[in-house]
Order: C-alpha cells, then sequence, then structure tokens
C-alpha cells in the first residue's frame, strides 16, 4: 500500500515552514473528527451522510500524496451514493494507514 508523504503540502508551502506546520497542524486536528463523524454514520448506516464523509476525507487523503487511495475513496463515495458498503475494507485501510502516519508527525 502507498504511504502518505508531505510532498504537496512541502510543495504547496513554497519553503514556508510555518505554513507548512500549519497545514500539518489543521489535519492532525481535522482528520480524526472527520474520521469518528464517519465512523458514526457507518454504524447508522447513514449513506447519504456516508458519501459526505468520504468526499471530505478524500482532499486529506489527496493532500497527503496518496493518488490510489483516492481513487478508492472515489470510487467507494460513488458507491456509497448507491448504498453499497463494499469497498468499505479498502478503505478503512487508508484511514488507518493516515491515522499512524500523523501519529508520527
Amino acid at each position: 500500500m502507498e504511504q502518505p508523504n508531505l510532498s504537496y503540502i512541502n510543495e504547496l508551502s513554497g519553503g514556508d515552514e510555518t505554513f507548512k506546520n500549519k497545514l500539518i497542524t489543521i489535519i492532525k486536528k481535522e482528520f480524526p473528527e472527520e474520521k469518528e463523524v464517519y465512523f458514526k454514520n457507518l454504524e447508522a448506516q447513514d449513506f447519504k451522510a456516508l458519501a459526505e464523509n468520504v468526499h471530505k476525507l478524500k482532499h486529506k487523503i489527496s493532500i497527503l500524496g496518496l493518488e490510489k487511495s483516492y481513487k478508492i475513496a472515489e470510487s467507494y463515495e460513488d458507491n456509497l451514493k448507491e448504498n453499497n458498503v463494499s469497498k468499505d475494507e479498502a478503505f478503512h485501510q487508508i484511514l488507518k494507514t493516515i491515522t499512524v502516519y500523523l501519529e508520527t508527525l
């Protein structure tokens, strides 16, 4: 599985460490909150809300340089719009990978 990285964040920050650290802080704050809401909606089987949650999480996936994972999330989001959770295991692995990565930053 591909690993998260800071390439895009480094590119965005253009060498500005303060800006880079601000972006990382925002991601480290928002990601766990968004993930928690996702799992609550999964438990409630609220497919519309789940699709919205995945849509928001997709942005974090992209920012962390996970191109293949982004495509999986995109497909999962489409499936959720049809009340289909068939890609949930792959998506959950992506969330786990990001969680572990963010803990190391």
